[in-house]
């Protein structure tokens, strides 16, 4: 099968799965479910839960243990996209070529469906628990990536070093590793954990790179994509004085990094001795996006 193949078989199956999941969600008021499945129904790339499910795979892990972790994961991402966008932080009136949530349904709501889709998250993973000792440190893993040590973290300094002129090399590798690189990480790795740590050392620093290139393209592509193929506001990142890769680096040397990047990662999957063609073609996918 090509690489657009398997990777529309993954995304195929995990949309069916979680549009199965939000049929059977139900809510009171009503308005709670329809903000939250409002953004996660919303599509988008399906990057993270389309890792876990590959790796998953050539580690021989069975498709209903993962999946699971990456509705979990995804709900995740998808509450940090909808606090992304508020007001308060990025102020974004638009997500993936559609009206931010906050727009859809006002600021509490949104607030609300973030704070719905995190903790919805952690009981979906919880119930995996009660299965075992691996499901119980995939599920630690995850909330680790998406917290105080993570996300968070990320999204926290974010906001920090906008307001500041004194950074460092080290400041904007901490928001990398953070605000992006972990959720990455939780994809690939919760399936390494999942699986009995096959390959754990090597594919933590397969993710702690690939999550790099990953921030990296988002740079370069909010200093010259166009709304129309981003879906979202561009030129942002410059106007709100963030700490980009394209503010500390430039955009040429960030091209330059980029196709660095994306080699060290194709060296990496190198030493797995699995079908990794999947893998390789995907660092591709990620370095030569435009959306």
């Amino acid at each position: 099968m090509s690489f657009q193949d398997n990777y529309t078989r993954y995304y195929n199956d995990f949309e069916t799965a979680l549009k199965q999941y939000c049929d059977e969600l139900h809510t009171q008021p009503t308005v709670l479910k329809e903000s939250m499945t409002y953004s996660l129904l919303l599509g988008g790339k399906r990057i993270r839960p389309v890792l876990m499910l590959a790796v998953n795979e050539m580690l021989g892990g069975k498709r209903g243990d993962i999946m699971p972790y990456a509705i979990a994961l995804e709900m995740i991402h998808t509450y940090t996209l909808i606090h992304d966008d508020l007001p308060g932080m990025d102020n974004d009136d638009y997500r993936r070529g559609n009206l931010s949530n906050h727009k859809k349904f006002g600021e509490g709501n949104a607030i609300l469906a973030g704070d719905a889709l995190l903790n919805t998250a952690f009981e979906i993973v919880l119930k995996e628990c009660l299965k075992g000792y691996n499901q119980v440190e995939a599920a630690r893993y995850l909330a680790h990536c998406a917290g105080i040590n993570g996300t968070i973290a990320g999204q926290s300094a974010d906001l920090y070093f906008s307001e500041k002129e004194d950074y460092s090399q080290e400041d904007l590798e901490f928001i990398y590793t953070n605000k992006t690189g972990k959720l990455i990480s939780a994809a690939i790795l919760a399936a390494s954990i999942l699986s009995e740590g096959k390959y754990m050392l090597e594919l933590e620093q397969f993710s702690s790179v690939l999550g790099d290139l990953f921030q990296l393209t988002d740079d370069i592509l909010d200093s010259e994509s166009t709304f129309e193929e981003l879906g979202k506001s561009i030129g942002k990142d410059a106007k709100q004085n963030k700490l980009t890769a394209v503010k500390f680096y430039g955009l040429s040397e960030c091209k330059v990094r980029a196709d660095l990047l994306a080699a060290q990662c194709n060296q990496i999957l190198e030493g797995i001795p699995k079908d990794t063609a999947f893998l390789h073609e995907l660092v591709d996918f990620v370095k030569n996006r435009r959306k």
